[in-house]
């Protein structure tokens, strides 16, 4: 008999590999966190069992940090850092938690390469952001918390 019409498994019924274990605190923005609840509603609603292992894992291990209360002007998660390069052209990013970056929109992970060489600078600073294609020199303009 042809194999063509015997139904081959396909592969449901196989266990899911486990997510490796987290290397970093997983840091996230009230935003953030509202966010990631409305996803696992979302998922509990739909019926999706690995989505919702996934979302719930990532709700369990969250550290709601709130940048409202900054005193100072350090640059630290959930900052608003305008930085000059330069080209003397300015740019402002907010430093969010790994799943709330998005670039195009001004917002960037604490673990990236360029929130990590801001961390901790002030206003006035420079700092090198090391980049596969090339590093670049960038001075903090300034710092702020809402």
């Amino acid at each position: 008999m042809s194999r063509a019409f015997v139904k081959e498994d396909d592969g449901q019924n196989e266990p899911q590999p486990q997510r490796p274990a987290r290397q970093h605190p997983y840091y996230v923005t009230p935003a953030g966190f509202e966010a990631l609840r409305e996803r696992l509603a979302g998922a509990r609603d739909a019926g999706n069992e690995r989505e919702i292992a996934d979302l719930q894992e990532r709700v369990d291990a969250a550290v709601v940090m709130d940048a409202a209360d900054r005193p100072d002007d350090a640059v630290h998660f959930g900052a608003l850092v305008t930085v000059r390069d330069p080209q003397k052209r300015e740019f402002s990013y907010r430093i969010v938690g790994e799943d709330e970056a998005d670039p195009a929109r001004g917002t960037i992970s604490w673990l990236s390469p360029l929130a990590q060489a801001l961390m901790d600078r002030r206003p006035g600073d420079r700092v090198v952001w090391e980049r596969p294609a090339g590093n670049v020199a960038l001075h903090v303009v300034a710092v702020k918390y809402e």
